[in-house]
């Protein structure tokens, strides 16, 4: 592992689990419940990751003010700085983020709570991108990115995007070249968002089954 200027910042976008509110796109195979718990199996994993990452700062950043009590216990848990998301799309909620953290420190990756793949060394390779990169994307499978990390704050990277499509990894491309900014790009991982992700993921499944089952 490379050594790193300080004011490494993580940053994990982060709902509190609640039945109905997360996984949404799994509740007709799995159901509310058990799609939440799928999440909390995901969110735990991806906190427990960054909580043991070398980033100096670690900051989780939630959805809505009142959070509730799940995160704001995950957060103490994993030493990280609470913050809100701001914006009215994900684009403008990502660069807000970015952006604050950004003021305070030298370079920041910021992450979902959506990929089982993540693991130390690929936050790593992020952080050691930006020691001689503009900017780090982590593609996804699904044609979007599972990670995007900045020096500076870079509105126009996340301005009028069509979220959630399976363009976006391209026009963030065309993006970072319109800006003339060097990148590197990680190697692709799989979010976990469809029903069809189920199958690449099976002890995930039997983790969040378990955890609603009677008696556990």
């Amino acid at each position: 592992m490379s050594r790193r200027p300080r004011g490494a910042c993580l940053l994990v976008f982060a709902r509190e689990p609640r039945p109905g509110r997360v996984k949404t796109r799994l509740v007709p195979a799995l159901g509310s419940n058990l799609a939440a718990a799928l999440y909390r199996e995901l969110l735990r994993d991806t906190l427990q990751t960054a909580a043991a990452s070398t980033a100096e700062r670690l900051e989780l950043w939630v959805d809505r003010p009142d959070p509730g009590p799940y995160l704001s216990q995950a957060a103490r848990a994993a030493g990280m700085q609470m913050h809100t998301q701001r914006g009215s799309d994900l684009g403008l909620r990502m660069h807000h983020a970015l952006a604050q953290a950004l003021a305070r420190c030298g370079s920041a990756v910021l992450i979902g709570s959506d990929c089982p793949e993540f693991d130390l060394d690929y936050l790593d390779r992020a952080f050691d991108a930006l020691q001689h990169r503009d900017a780090v994307i982590g593609p996804a499978a699904d044609g979007g990115y599972v990670l995007i990390g900045l020096k500076r704050p870079q509105p126009a990277l996340f301005r009028d995007i069509r979220w959630g499509e399976a363009q976006v990894l391209e026009a963030t491309r065309e993006r970072l070249r319109g800006l003339g900014l060097d990148w590197q790009e990680l190697r692709t991982l799989h979010d976990l968002d469809e029903p069809g992700d189920l199958a690449r993921f099976p002890r995930l499944a039997a983790r969040a089954r378990a955890a609603i089952a009677p008696g556990t």
